[in-house]
């Protein structure tokens, strides 16, 4: 009896260490495509990153303080604004409400992406995956068939954080080297990156290309109003972001078909 529970034990001890094993070579497998996959995202990184570096050196930054900041955000345009804010000497709270209205599209890619997510993954991968969700992060995630193998994901972001922190720090060392000129001419890369971001949408939806033009329009006319002279640019993006915003969510909803 002793000895067919032994074999019992042998047997079902080896088919555990093979599936360990399986999923060990899986997740090397995942890991290796993550790194492949984020390589030329990196790449984009850097340039865009690079333009972000020069903002960060006009707030003040120095070169570990900006890279660290980018290291930590890993954002574009709340990481542009966060600069901005500084440079115009805005307060913590418009610092910290601005980062969200502009980040707010992360909150429904993290809802969506965890659905890509087998329901018994630990917690602790869904925080690291949280982390970083960016939109090209999201694209190659959500793009992978069948559940998403969390070490996908983290192999992608060891290669992409990286780079957007080198890219910032090097747009700063950049920014203190080169004449004044030379740097005013980088920092209109930085329009031309959310040009990048805005274009493509509004070419596709008239709607989205009218809010646009009116954000334009209604940013100039809150300008020179005497009333908005003593409201600091920051808050000033909070209110025209959040009226806006709710003006077209209210007028121009988007159906779930559409969506």
């Amino acid at each position: 009896m002793d000895t067919k529970a032994n074999i019992i034990t042998k047997n079902t001890s080896r088919e555990d260490f093979l599936v360990q094993d399986e999923g060990r070579k899986a997740n090397i497998n995942e890991f290796k495509e993550g790194i492949k996959d984020g390589i030329p995202i990196g790449l984009g990184y850097f340039a865009v990153s690079f333009t972000l570096g020069i903002a960060a050196r006009n707030a003040g930054l120095t070169v570990f303080q900006g890279a660290l900041a980018a290291l930590l955000t890993n954002a574009s345009a709340g990481g542009y604004a966060g600069f901005m804010l500084i440079s115009s000497g805005g307060s913590y709270w418009e610092m910290a409400l601005v980062t969200i209205i502009a980040n707010a599209r992360y909150f429904l890619m993290s809802s969506a992406l965890s659905q890509k997510l087998e329901p018994e993954l630990p917690l602790h991968h869904r925080f690291l995956i949280g982390i970083d969700v960016t939109d090209e992060l999201f694209g190659i995630s959500f793009a992978r068939k069948g559940w998403l193998n969390p070490y996908y994901f983290y192999a992608a972001m060891c290669v992409t954080m990286p780079f957007w922190a080198t890219g910032t720090a090097l747009g700063i060392v950049a920014g203190n080297i080169l004449s004044p000129r030379v740097v005013s001419a980088l920092s209109v890369a930085l329009y031309g990156m959310f040009l990048a971001v805005i274009i493509p949408p509004a070419k596709k939806n008239r709607i989205v290309a009218g809010l646009i033009l009116l954000c334009f329009i209604v940013s100039f006319i809150v300008s020179k109003l005497a009333l908005f002279k003593a409201v600091s640019s920051g808050t000033q993006i909070i209110i025209l972001t959040t009226a806006i915003s709710a003006f077209a969510a209210i007028f121009f909803p988007v159906t779930q078909k559409e969506n």
